[in-house]
């Protein structure tokens, strides 16, 4: 499902993309190979990081961590010359708009992602053609923090009020899950009773918003 919206972003000329980002770091160093991909390869007309205003954890990445990751990429010797091809290749996306950053304190509130806040909600809406979602932490608030049935749909748990397309990437670190299918849920216990917390396993779940 996810594929086939990709596919019909690309058919159009590109589309309004947003990740929702966690961490700083290497994971924000992944967010950013996300962000040149859905750019090079057609799905994105824009990409636009969702960042926190402040951190409430001290690797929640901000915009001036974003930036000051880019920077560093870019200026980095010719010994690593696929790791600054990326920098310079992302200043450039900042600089000629296929890149825009966003801070919301919404992203540092605990308020489950059913009550997003305006003007968040109302501009996720119009413009957003699909939001990553991603780490735990904002897993969870896609689900309250409540305790549903593992199997239950995410489609009927999630895409149903989410306010745009919407992928989640999660590791699993807390026990509160959903879309999951009982065999892949029993296989996992087999191999590992802290298979919901040890982020051994993960997710990649897609819902289509309301």
């Amino acid at each position: 499902s996810l594929v086939e919206h990709c596919e019909k972003l690309r058919a159009k000329g590109g589309g309004n993309v947003d990740i929702i980002v966690d961490n700083a770091g290497f994971e924000l160093i992944t967010d950013l190979a996300l962000g040149q991909y859905l750019v090079e390869s057609g799905i994105a007309r824009c990409v636009t990081f969702q960042l926190k205003s402040h951190p409430t954890f001290v690797s929640d990445a901000l915009e001036k961590d974003l930036l000051e990751h880019v920077n560093h990429y870019a200026e980095m010797d010719d010994s690593y010359p696929n790791a600054k091809l990326s920098g310079s290749k992302w200043k450039a996306f900042l600089e000629n708009g296929s890149w825009k950053c966003s801070e919301n304190n919404f992203w540092v509130q605990a308020f489950p992602m059913w009550e997003m806040t305006e003007p968040l909600r109302t501009d996720m809406k119009e413009r957003c053609d699909l939001a990553f979602v991603k780490g735990d932490a904002n897993y969870r608030r896609l689900l309250g923090d409540c305790q549903w049935d593992m199997t239950s749909s995410f489609q009927d748990v999630v895409g149903n009020y989410f306010p745009c397309p919407v992928c989640a990437l999660r590791t699993l670190k807390a026990e509160i899950g959903c879309g999951m299918q009982a065999d892949q849920i029993q296989r996992a216990k087999s191999l590992d009773d802290n298979w919901q917390t040890n982020g051994r396993f993960g997710v990649l779940q897609f819902g289509s918003g309301c």
